[in-house]
């Protein structure tokens, strides 16, 4: 089974990612990570129930990981269509405890397993050899924490709550098929829409809100 892990805005840079989430929430989410072994780095925010958003963007004094980075980050300019086309909630992540047999058996879609960081590694993350994210997005990333999950404790929690969120799609039957063959914890509701767009509906201190 895979289960919500986060959602993740993916942004041309984490300052305008940042400003996003504000204009949408209402709130500053404070500095999470570099990911020193991906050229990356985030914000990130508690949304209830082990769930968590992420602001991720390209670092631009990350090094080069020597593969393609996660996120379809190493494609700046389709990173900055999405952005101005409204598309900034972009994708999610799901977790398994066996990310190996998942993309044994759907690694087209999934791409590779990644054992992370490199070297020594941690968790697993499955990346498609171009950097691109799974069915545009359409399908969840993968991660295996390998027992070890997200420490929620290291995350702000500043009262978001995540609702649901709900995703836009020209094939809303097959993707649903597809989320039911994954055996999918808590996927976003599908529904008809000329391209992919995810919304989700959080509740916070000001009342509910959306972040698109």
């Amino acid at each position: 089974m895979l289960h919500l892990d986060h959602l993740t805005v993916i942004a041309p840079t984490l300052a305008e990612g940042v400003a996003h989430v504000r204009d949408c929430l209402d709130i500053d989410v404070p500095f999470g990570t570099r990911h020193l072994y991906m050229g990356t780095h985030n914000h990130r925010l508690q949304l209830g129930g082990r769930t968590y958003l992420e602001i991720v963007a390209r670092d631009p004094d990350g090094v080069d990981p020597g593969r393609a980075r996660w996120f379809g980050v190493d494609a700046p300019q389709t990173v900055r269509s999405d952005w101005e086309a409204g598309r900034r909630l972009r994708g999610w992540v799901a977790n398994t405890q066996d990310i190996d047999t998942v993309v044994a058996r759907h690694g087209a879609i999934f791409g590779d397993v990644v054992p992370l960081p490199f070297g020594a590694p941690e968790f697993a993350f499955a990346i498609p050899l171009d950097g691109s994210l799974p069915l545009d997005g359409a399908a969840p990333s993968l991660i295996d924490h390998k027992g070890d999950p997200t420490s929620m404790a290291e995350i702000p929690d500043l009262g978001a709550r995540l609702i649901d969120f709900t995703l836009e799609h020209p094939d809303p039957t097959g993707l649903e098929a597809l989320y039911r063959e994954w055996s999918i914890d808590r996927p976003p509701k599908v529904v008809a829409g000329p391209q992919i767009r995810y919304r989700a509906r959080i509740e916070t201190s000001n009342g509910v809100k959306e972040l698109s």
